[in-house]
């Protein structure tokens, strides 16, 4: 059995294939996902698991050298976008409109889909290097 935090087969298998500027989004429970995009369905019921505790489990394994949020999670959530600033420290922000967010879902290895229930608490992560 697998000793890191993270267990669950599809996300593990996710990040060990992801290379440098390789992207992973996680998201709330109504963001649409393109059909081409693989998405790993975690939601079990209304804030079960929260997008919080997912991109903790995440960020235990995956390098992230930038990420990238919605411009409107500046108005709209703001909560959230304090949990992450607090949660990746100095990791540099780009800000994006959620049209944009949405059409680069496209370019993502995968959409993991949680029980969040918050407008806009959607993340794409771009994969780091540790050397």
């Amino acid at each position: 059995m697998k000793k890191s935090p993270v267990i669950n087969s599809d996300i593990s298998r996710v990040i060990a294939q992801m290379g440098h500027f390789d992207k992973l989004s996680i998201g709330d429970a109504g963001m649409p996902v393109p059909a081409t995009t693989e998405k790993i369905d975690l939601a079990v019921t209304k804030g079960v698991p929260s997008f919080m505790a997912v991109l903790n489990n995440v960020l235990e394994e995956l390098a992230v050298q930038r990420i990238f949020l919605a411009e409107e999670i500046k108005t709209e959530n703001p909560q959230i976008l304090k949990e992450i600033q607090q949660r990746l420290g100095d990791t540099p922000i780009t800000f994006i409109p959620h049209s944009e967010m949405k059409q680069e879902l496209n370019n993502c290895h995968a959409f993991i889909r949680t029980g969040e229930m918050t407008p806009y608490a959607n993340i794409l992560l771009e994969s780091g290097v540790v050397f």
